[in-house]
């Protein structure tokens, strides 16, 4: 035991360290998404290239474990595991829920029509292409074919949001369609899954088990879901009793632990339990703060998930098949390009914006590294084709983001003008001051006054600082936009009905400012103060 652990400790520092680096690189100089170095950081160290080379009496760093299709250790696997929970149940959290209901019904007709022809593209590919793989139902047809529905999320949106098109009537279906794309994903990886393992065990496949797999996976999902979705106020309302956010943050990652272990339990995969309750926590008003302190955490075990799935690539077994590879990669891209654009046009986009809704479906991420590695892990792939949904992923996320931003020059890509403007009665309440440091200082009194009353803060995305203000039903934003002449403004809106409660907030906070204000006019001459600490350092020499 002792030797195995020193074992899993020395790959760790090393998966974390190079993970960390290459990322950096990635991201920085080579201005590409983080993960893709991740992935290829374990190509490299992994068991197939530098990790098998022995270190002296040591023998090599990552060994290939035998009679396994998993080419590194159970204790390794666990970790990385645990990693896509992190992943998963953190995308839940910043699923923006009621924005995928208002724009639902485009976002569903583009989600699903790219789900249903990326499906048969990437299925019928690996059937026509590949020699061993005899039907629609072989299992390596399946997970190719899943390979192909998802969409990352965390790409497109930091593509749409560096832009700054992500409010724009095709950013707004991109990313309602991209949620709808990786939940249907999931739904269909546990039916794959479902499928697979009797295809493996020997036995005939019958269309009512397809049904009840299906039925029972998409039940599983909805249930927990509508569940999840009403439980959750209550269980944060009752969390907060106990004032601390740590602890809440730790008892809702507990739940998607045991959610996780409930869906393996009814054949379901880990990742649809950590995904629920992400979702189902994503609209009260703690799920920011829960958000921050699990990427502080998952810091460390999302990049070794990534570490580990590049580690499955068998460059050896896909030297053989570069080829398939590369001609399925492509018709991924048409399956996302043709599958979502088309429906584009049927719900009021032009071609213009039918063709950048078709590229920011494109990036594939963590959902497709997920679909592979369960498909590996089962025996349902081989290395080779798991490498296949590797590249796949490759060229998809490297090429995507510029075609996108460069789809997205030009005018708008809508037919008609798109209200995506929350249609509740709302009111802006501003403050001019004479320079930002005295709207930062009022800013911090105004946000220490929400927080004593039970507010949860959290920072928004943005050109400037602006900040969002929640408790329970009641959300303010809170905006600090600097002026001309160095001057700045800090800007209130919230609902018409909290408009008195916020002005009673800010004159609470003037009334401290100013009484904070009398008492630096009370204070000795900051010069006879500096005097006073250069004497004093004078006397202790």
């Amino acid at each position: 035991m002792a030797e195995e652990m020193m074992e899993l400790m020395l790959q760790l520092g090393i998966i974390l360290i190079a993970t960390k680096f290459v990322g950096y690189v990635f991201a920085h100089y080579l201005k590409q998404p983080k993960v893709l170095g991740e992935l290829c950081a374990g190509m490299i160290i992994g068991p197939y290239l530098l990790g098998s080379i022995p270190i002296g009496a040591f023998g090599p760093l990552f060994p290939l474990p035998f009679e396994t299709t998993i080419p590194v250790s159970p204790a390794l696997y666990g970790i990385s595991t645990l990693g896509s929970i992190f992943l998963l149940f953190d995308s839940g959290l910043e699923t923006d829920l009621p924005t995928f209901i208002k724009f639902s019904g485009k976002a569903s007709v583009v989600g699903i029509g790219g789900v249903v022809i990326s499906f048969f593209l990437g299925a019928g590919a690996t059937v026509l292409f590949r020699s061993d793989v005899n039907s629609f139902m072989d299992p390596a047809a399946l997970f190719l074919g899943t390979v192909c529905t998802a969409t990352s999320i965390g790409i497109t949106a930091r593509i749409l949001g560096e832009s700054k098109k992500i409010a724009t009537p095709e950013g707004v279906t991109i990313m309602a369609a991209a949620v709808l794309d990786d939940v249907i994903s999931i739904v269909l990886l546990s039916v794959v899954v479902g499928i697979s393992s009797v295809q493996i065990e020997g036995s005939s496949v019958h269309w009512g088990i397809i049904m009840m797999v299906a039925a029972k996976a998409i039940g599983f999902w909805l249930a927990c879901t509508v569940i999840g979705v009403i439980a959750a106020p209550y269980f944060t309302k009752g969390m907060k009793r106990f004032n601390s956010l740590p602890l809440i943050s730790e008892i809702a990652f507990g739940v998607a632990l045991l959610l996780a272990g409930f869906s393996e339990m009814a054949g379901l995969a880990m990742i649809i339990g950590a995904y629920i309750t992400g979702l189902a926590l994503s609209q009260t008003d703690v799920s920011h703060s829960i958000s921050v302190r699990i990427k502080s955490v998952s810091e460390f075990f999302v990049p070794v998930f990534f570490a580990v799935m590049g580690m499955m690539v068998n460059f050896s077994a896909l030297k053989s098949i570069l080829g398939f590879a590369l001609l399925f990669s492509v018709i991924a891209f048409v399956g996302k390009l043709i599958g979502c654009g088309a429906p584009a046009l049927l719900v009021g986009f032009n071609l213009k914006g039918a063709y950048r809704i078709g590229c920011g479906m494109l990036p594939r991420g963590e959902v497709t590294l997920i679909v592979a590695g369960i498909g590996l892990a089962s025996g349902a792939i081989s290395h080779d084709l798991f490498g296949v949904a590797v590249m796949t992923m490759l060229v998809a996320s490297v090429t995507a983001p510029p075609m996108l931003v460069g789809a997205f020059k030009g005018g708008s890509g809508y037919k008609k003008k798109l209200n995506i403007t929350d249609s509740t009665d709302t009111i802006t309440i501003s403050l001019d001051f004479p320079s930002k440091r005295a709207a930062m200082f009022i800013c911090d009194t105004v946000l220490e006054g929400f927080i004593a009353e039970g507010f949860f803060i959290s920072s928004v995305e943005s050109s400037h600082t602006v900040y969002q203000i929640r408790k329970e039903s009641i959300i303010i934003m809170l905006d600090i936009i600097r002026i001309e002449d160095g001057q700045a403004s800090v800007k209130l809106t919230c609902n018409r009905d909290d408009e008195a409660f916020v002005r009673l907030m800010l004159l609470d906070s003037i009334a401290d400012f100013q009484s904070f204000a009398n008492t630096l006019s009370s204070m000795q001459d900051p010069e006879m103060m500096s005097a006073q600490l250069l004497m004093s350092m004078f006397n202790e020499d």
